[in-house]
């Protein structure tokens, strides 16, 4: 039998990307939360649970409880996850989502590695610009290492954008040898 998490995974993964879509990320959070809880509870439960209840019945309910404050697109993640009698696993939705949105809203991670010592001023435009390519805040740190002889390397993840000296002879010496 599969883990909850993992049949609740491609549910959270929809919903995330359709909030993402829609930059709707934290009214589906809260909604999903809600859900979470409605779920949770045993009158709500036992609804759920009653085989004499249809997918549609079971979905209504939910949406009734859900009211009106919903993002758009919430009434049909209830009707699939009920056609597919997953409304059991909300929490489980829930939590993924939330963590899909922590890794959105995190920062980057980014070193800049300078031949010589940078200015505070040229570090904050340097992180205000990085932050905009990168659409995210950034978490800078800055290193000096004299050996690159001039320019900088940016390191942000599995961006490496190498523009010091020693980085372009390396590569001109490339060019030549071959």
């Amino acid at each position: 039998m599969l883990e909850p998490t993992t049949v609740a995974r491609p549910y959270a993964r929809a919903a995330f990307q359709h909030a993402v879509d829609q930059s709707q990320v934290d009214a589906w959070n809260d909604a999903l939360q809600v859900l979470a809880v409605a779920v949770s509870d045993a009158a709500v439960r036992a609804v759920l649970d009653d085989p004499a209840n249809t997918a549609q019945q079971r979905s209504d309910a939910i949406n009734v409880l859900l009211g009106d404050s919903v993002p758009a697109g919430m009434a049909s993640l209830v009707s699939v996850m009920s056609e597919n009698n997953r409304l059991g696993l909300a929490q489980e939705v829930s939590a993924l989502f939330a963590e899909l949105k922590a890794a959105l809203d995190a920062a980057a991670q980014v070193a800049v590695i300078s031949a010589f010592d940078v200015p505070d001023d040229t570090a904050a435009l340097l992180s205000k610009t990085l932050s905009e390519r990168l659409g995210k805040t950034v978490d800078m740190t800055v290193e000096t290492d004299p050996s690159l002889l001039g320019g900088a390397i940016i390191k942000a993840g599995d961006l490496v954008i190498d523009g010091s000296v020693r980085g372009r002879l390396h590569k001109l010496s490339t060019a030549l040898k071959s």
